[in-house]
């Protein structure tokens, strides 16, 4: 019998897992700046109480709604500005239990609340049936998306939660292309003033809020759902060209393999 020393293993280690950083997503800080500033304009005419600094005007018969609306704009502040630390990779991964906590607040202290107080005013806005549908529709999925998505993380399905948490996120920023798009319509049916609407400037407003509602949300989501369907196949096809890592042993290979390892072969 000849002695075999039982050979080195030589498995390669895997590969470490790279961690974000903050220069290679360029887009945090600019998303915070903006969250920020649009907080900034928006929320004072909601602190005071005050229904006469409201930017939307009260629909008659309904006195509740400047409470629903202040409440709403003031939850969904919240979600506002945490959503921006929430998608943020570097924090995720840095500061994991921070992450779980901003996200509760993200979810019982900002969205569930403003989704249920925004489904109230969609329901009762004084901007006619489009913007009345559209806003109800908006409140219902956003609070959908986020449930959803907190339901997933209860269940350890992290990639599912992402996907959701997203999903919710795109419509949680809606708010802020929701003004871009206001004001672009607004200025696409001002010529209209004299004609179409008699010199209505109420009538501008209404029909221009009408398209402005649908774009403002619908737009963010059909491009974050491209985007999670891109990011899909692209990691799809990454995985298929990477290939097993090791070749796999035939069956004569592997029994000399283990009869070195043992040290049971006979010498010539």
């Amino acid at each position: 019998m000849t002695d075999f020393a039982r050979p080195a293993n030589h498995a390669t280690p895997p590969p470490a897992v790279q961690k974000p950083r903050l220069w290679k997503r360029p887009w945090v800080v600019p998303l915070m700046l903006v969250v920020l500033g649009f907080l900034a304009f928006s929320i004072p005419p909601y602190t005071s109480l005050d229904p006469a600094l409201s930017r939307v005007p009260p629909p008659e018969g309904f006195p509740l709604y400047y409470p629903f609306l202040a409440a709403h704009v003031m939850f969904s502040s919240v979600a506002l500005l945490t959503c921006g630390l929430q998608v943020w990779p570097w924090f995720r991964e840095r500061h994991p239990v921070a992450h779980r906590r901003i996200g509760r607040v993200y979810i019982f202290g900002g969205v569930i609340p403003g989704g249920l107080a925004g489904f109230v005013v969609g329901a009762t806005t004084p901007y006619g049936d489009g913007a009345r549908v559209s806003n109800m529709l908006l409140a219902t999925l956003w609070t959908l998306f986020t449930v959803t998505g907190f339901r997933m993380a209860r269940q350890h399905r992290y990639t599912d939660h992402r996907r959701w948490m997203l999903r919710s996120f795109a419509l949680t920023a809606s708010i802020i292309t929701n003004r871009i798009w206001g004001l672009v319509m607004f200025l696409i049916f001002l010529p209209e003033f004299e004609t179409t609407y008699g010199g209505d400037m109420q009538e501008v407003i209404k029909a221009s809020a009408g398209v402005t509602t649908w774009l403002g949300w619908t737009v963010p989501l059909l491009i974050m759902e491209w985007w999670l369907v891109e990011r899909g196949r692209r990691r799809a096809g990454a995985g298929r060209r990477s290939g097993p890592a090791d070749p796999p042993m035939d069956a004569a290979a592997a029994m000399t393999s283990d009869k070195v390892s043992t040290g049971d072969t006979q010498a010539p």
